[in-house]
């Protein structure tokens, strides 16, 4: 009997002019992520995801996985290769541990502001980073949101780069992010993004960086006494997709994709922007001190004691990064 309905199924298969197995062919995809469900860089994801299903009429069926649920940022993005996720959002200094020319994006003050960094996202010299990305890891990426301008919290008031010396403070586990810190004589610690509350909270370092938007997402005003306007790097992240997924759409899917995605990223940037311009102020509401820095002080030890070509980088890339407009 079981026999014969199997049959039977397979003829009607035929009759339809549809592939044995067509009720699994719908594609489930994870997109995973580091940031709180409350982060536009989450909300726009799972807007994305089901823009992308709409659009496919059902084929690609994308859940998004926010929080470190699926690991940490070194572990999603060591995932995209290994196949246990198909899409991430990272911060691209992760994926400059395979291709290293992606990691000047970091370089300290070398943005001048958010709209440099979008500037730079869809300049000739970021596509050509983007190709040979790709060409080395067969990861695609399709898009990128502006983070936010990275500054300082720190149990202690400092006002310049001498007043950092000696500072125990959290990074991120790439070395682009050390550079600042160890040109002002601080003592940069890379802890997990996930672990960083609880690091500050009991003391193991004293102090941390990220953007205004993320030091509220994640509550870090709660245990830091001041906020120092250092806006050292201009960050931003990128969507990617996974080798075994990307090689497996076609050009018209590939399309879609690139085109939801930057569609997500762009609605992310405005509201990103929207609450950045109004955090300084709330941030002074609850007690906090917010410090405006001299921050030549800080881009001017950079480029002395923690120069390009001491992280690799190129003057070529330099300069072209600069003159995109």
């Amino acid at each position: 009997m079981q026999k014969r309905n199997a049959i039977k199924a397979l003829v009607m298969a035929a009759v339809l002019g549809v592939g044995v197995g067509t009720a699994a062919a719908q594609t489930k995809l994870k997109w995973a992520h580091v940031y709180e469900t409350s982060e536009p860089y989450h909300t726009e994801s799972v807007w994305a995801a089901e823009e992308i299903k709409k659009r496919s009429n059902g084929k690609f069926d994308i859940q998004v996985f926010p929080a470190s649920s699926l690991g940490k940022e070194t572990d999603i993005n060591q995932g995209l290769t290994l196949g246990t996720v198909d899409m991430i959002i990272s911060g691209p200094s992760f994926a400059a541990r395979t291709y290293p020319r992606l990691g000047i994006a970091y370089y300290p003050f070398i943005f001048r502001d958010g709209d440099h960094l979008l500037a730079y996202a869809k300049s000739p010299v970021f596509q050509s980073m983007v190709d040979e990305f790709r060409a080395k890891s067969g990861i695609q990426i399709t898009a990128y949101t502006y983070y936010g301008a990275r500054h300082t919290t720190s149990q202690k008031v400092f006002k310049d780069c001498a007043g950092m010396k000696g500072l125990k403070i959290r990074v991120p586990d790439v070395p682009a992010y050390t550079a600042t810190p160890r040109a002002c004589g601080a003592n940069p610690t890379p802890i997990a993004f996930s672990e960083v509350y609880l690091a500050l909270q009991n003391g193991t370092v004293e102090a941390q960086e990220n953007p205004l938007t993320t030091i509220e997402a994640k509550k870090f005003f709660e245990v830091q006494k001041a906020i120092m306007l250092t806006g050292h790097i201009v960050d931003g992240l990128t969507t990617q997709i996974a080798p075994h997924v990307w090689n497996k759409l076609s050009a018209a899917e590939r399309t879609m994709f690139t085109e939801v995605t930057r569609e997500a990223a762009a609605r992310a940037t405005a509201k990103i922007k929207e609450r950045e311009s109004k955090l300084a102020d709330v941030f002074r509401s609850k007690g906090l001190q917010v410090v405006d820095v001299d921050r030549e002080s800080f881009r001017s030890a950079v480029l002395k004691n923690v120069p390009l070509d001491s992280m690799g980088f190129t003057r070529a890339d330099y300069d072209a990064i600069q003159a995109a407009k």
